[in-house]
C-alpha cells in the first residue's frame, strides 16, 4: 500500500473513532440533562368538606393501582392545610396536590413558588356557610363589630369580605379571628364568636342544631379548588400527570355510573348518615375541566387577596394553567 493510501485509511479511522467519541459525548450529556426516574409519588388526601373524589379514590386505590402499571409506587399525605401543602409540593416531599384551595396556589405563587394547577377540582358556592346563634343577624349590615370566627386566606374568608362589601363595610369593621373549622364551630356553640365560617360535614351539623345561616357562597365566591404540581415535575414526568389526571376523570366516571356506592363510601369515611351526604353532595361540581370561567374566578380570588393585604403583588394567573 503507497503511502498516501495509508494515511487515507489512517485518516478516515481518526474521523470514525471522532465521531464515536463525540455521539459519546452527546449521549453523556443527553443523560445529565434526562430527568431523574420517579420510583414513587406522594398525592395529598383532603377529606373535607365533602371530598367524595378523594374518597373513592382511597376506597378504590384508584392511584395505587393506576400507578402501579408505571412501576411507581403511589401513597397518601394528610395534608389539609392549603398553606403546608404548597410548602410541600415546593420541598418535593409531595408530588401531586389533590384538591387545594385556589387562594393557597395564589398565594405560593406570588412567594415564588413553581407550581401549576392541570385540573379542578370543585366548586360548591353553596357548600361555604356563615352561621350565627343569633337569628336578628339578617344581613351584611348587622355584622358591624361582630366576632367571627373561621380560617383566615381561605374560601371561607373571602366569603366574608364580599359578603361585607354588599353593605359598604370591610374586613376592619369586624372582629375576625382565625382559626380551624372545629375550633370555630366550638366558638360559635360556647358563645365566644358571634358568627362562624364554615363548610362540609361541620356546616351540616351545626344547621341541624338549629344555628342560624347568615348567608352562603353563592353569588359572593366560587369555592373553586384545584389539583396542582411544581412546573418542573410537569416538565420532566409528564407521563405521570397524564395518570394522575386518568385516574381523576376514572373516578369521576366511577360516581357518575355507581352514584350509591360513591355516597356509601362517602357516609363510611365521614362517619356521616347516608342520607346527610346525600342532602349535601348535590352541592359540590366536581367537574375536573379549566374553564374560562373558573380562570376569571381565580383572578376575582388574587383581587381579594391583594385588597386584603395578605398578598402584596399579583401573578399571571393565567400562566398557573398549564396549557
Amino acid at each position: 500500500m503507497s503511502l498516501k493510501k495509508k494515511l487515507s485509511v489512517v485518516l478516515a479511522c481518526c474521523l470514525v473513532a471522532a465521531g464515536a467519541l463525540a455521539a459519546g459525548c452527546g449521549s453523556d450529556k443527553s443523560a445529565q440533562k434526562a430527568a431523574p426516574k420517579m420510583d414513587k409519588v406522594s398525592i395529598t388526601y383532603v377529606q373535607a368538606p365533602l371530598n367524595i373524589p378523594s374518597i373513592v379514590e382511597k376506597a378504590n386505590q384508584s392511584f395505587e393501582k393506576k400507578f402501579k402499571e408505571k412501576n411507581v409506587a403511589a401513597s397518601y399525605s394528610t395534608i389539609t392545610s392549603g398553606a403546608d401543602q404548597t410548602a410541600a409540593l415546593a420541598s418535593g416531599d409531595i408530588q401531586f396536590l389533590n384538591c387545594v384551595g385556589g387562594s393557597s396556589v395564589l398565594l405560593s405563587a406570588a412567594n415564588g413558588n413553581d407550581i401549576k394547577i392541570i385540573s379542578l377540582y370543585s366548586q360548591a358556592p353553596k357548600a361555604f356557610k356563615l352561621f350565627s346563634k343569633d337569628g336578628s343577624i339578617q344581613s351584611a349590615a348587622d355584622l358591624k363589630g361582630k366576632t367571627i370566627a373561621g380560617p383566615k386566606g381561605t374560601i371561607l374568608h373571602e366569603l366574608l369580605a364580599a359578603y361585607l362589601q354588599q353593605a359598604g363595610l370591610s374586613m376592619k369593621d369586624v372582629k375576625f379571628v382565625s382559626m380551624g373549622l372545629p375550633a370555630a364551630a366550638s366558638a360559635l356553640e360556647n358563645g365566644s364568636a358571634d358568627c362562624a365560617l364554615l363548610a362540609g360535614p361541620l356546616a351540616y351539623n351545626v344547621e341541624k342544631k338549629g344555628m342560624h345561616v347568615v348567608t352562603t357562597g353563592e353569588g359572593l365566591v366560587s369555592g373553586l379548588t384545584v389539583t396542582a404540581v411544581s412546573g418542573k415535575f410537569y416538565k420532566e414526568h409528564k407521563d405521570l400527570v397524564d395518570t394522575f389526571l386518568a385516574v381523576q376523570k376514572e373516578t369521576l366516571d366511577f360516581m357518575k355510573k355507581n352514584p350509591d356506592k360513591a355516597l356509601e363510601l362517602t357516609a363510611k369515611a365521614t362517619e356521616l348518615k347516608p342520607e346527610a351526604v346525600k342532602e349535601m353532595a348535590p352541592l359540590y361540581d366536581f367537574s375536573m375541566t379549566i374553564t374560562p370561567e373558573a380562570i376569571a374566578s381565580l383572578k376575582k380570588t388574587q383581587d381579594f387577596l391583594v385588597a386584603s393585604g395578605m398578598m402584596e403583588k399579583k401573578v399571571d394567573v393565567d400562566s398557573l394553567f398549564v396549557k
